[in-house]
């Protein structure tokens, strides 16, 4: 059982100091830093859509490019935790839907911005942990478990909104996450500075807390920490409420988005924070990856998207470069896997 976050600069120094081929070195120090190789894509990808869109640079351009990928970002933050348990979330996206529905229904009725915020988060907590108890306690696998709660919260979500997009004045509280701050010649929006401190939270958790040792050493081998005396059922239970949790604050920032709730907005959203998971460098079969690889990742997909509108392309090549995005990020996972210690 292995947890594979970092690598320390000794140990680099010695691998590098072997005779090894230079494509064995990349592997062990993309193996030892996840988030290196979906960094270097995002990097690269900026400079060549900066020479083909001259305007994919500019101020304006990259402030709408962060905004945009504030839902994807706080929702693949709670798909990191459990993709890193070697599981998925297909329900992710609508569980936000329901819960935004249910933050501006009660909001549009009369009960305060505040109180209906608590009470959609607490729903979406709800989301999280019956996710969490049908794979920890009835053993059932997550992909079916998310492939059946995601008809279970879609059918809520259109029986509880009617169909009807509810809309709430401009001055609602809910709406405070779609007001920006300029940051010199940059607009940030109040959701996107919300979405980074969530993967700061969840990042330092993940790093430095026992419980982020534990979730990555269940997702690494779930019975060897079973053995070394980790209750992994409580860890995988508490990886879905706590992703419960990051869905609720992507429901309040898209609520800021598009100026209250549609009950047909969510339905993109749960492979995008998958594919912002999987390109920003975390491992399919667990225990090994990054929050901040996932932060990386879901603004390589909005990059993609964003730089390829601006260069006049084909909106359905837009969806081909994420497709090819994805097939890669596995098949580098899959080789950087394959390292030997």
């Amino acid at each position: 059982m292995t947890q594979t976050t970092s690598e320390s600069p000794s140990s680099v120094e010695d691998l590098l100091s072997r005779g090894s081929s230079p494509a064995e070195r990349i592997q062990h120090v993309l193996h030892g830093n996840p988030a290196l190789s979906p960094l270097i894509v995002l990097v690269v990808s900026m400079i060549v859509f900066g020479i083909v869109a001259p305007n994919f640079l500019a101020p304006s351009a990259l402030s709408l490019l962060v905004q945009q990928m504030a839902v994807v970002g706080a929702l693949a933050v709670g798909q990191t935790l459990i993709i890193l348990t070697a599981g998925v979330d297909l329900s992710i996206g609508v569980a936000m839907v329901l819960s935004s529905l249910v933050m501006a229904k009660l909001n549009a009725g009369g009960v305060p911005g505040f109180i209906a915020l608590l009470i959609g988060l607490a729903v979406a907590v709800l989301t999280g942990l019956l996710n969490g108890l049908l794979v920890t306690r009835i053993h059932l696998p997550p992909f079916i478990v998310t492939l059946g709660t995601f008809s279970i919260f879609t059918a809520i979500s259109l029986l509880y909104a009617q169909g009807q997009t509810i809309s709430l004045d401009p001055n609602a509280f809910l709406l405070v996450t779609g007001s920006s701050i300029s940051i010199g010649s940059v607009g940030i929006t109040w959701g996107v500075i919300l979405m980074l401190l969530l993967v700061v939270v969840v990042g330092f958790a993940l790093r430095t807390t026992a419980w982020g040792r534990h979730l990555y050493a269940t997702g690494d081998d779930r019975e060897a920490a079973s053995m070394a005396g980790i209750s992994t059922r409580r860890v995988l239970l508490s990886a879905y409420v706590v992703a419960g949790f990051c869905v609720g604050i992507a429901a309040w920032i898209v609520c800021g988005r598009v100026g209250g709730a549609d009950p047909n907005a969510g339905l993109n959203y749960n492979l995008l924070s998958i594919t912002a998971v999987v390109i920003g460098g975390t491992s399919l079969f667990g225990g090994r990856g990054a929050v901040v690889g996932t932060l990386i990742g879901a603004l390589i997909v909005q990059v993609f998207n964003s730089g390829l509108a601006l260069a006049g392309v084909d909106p359905n090549y837009q969806v081909l470069a994420t497709g090819i995005l994805v097939i890669l990020a596995v098949s580098v996972d899959q080789w950087i896997r394959r390292v030997k210690s």
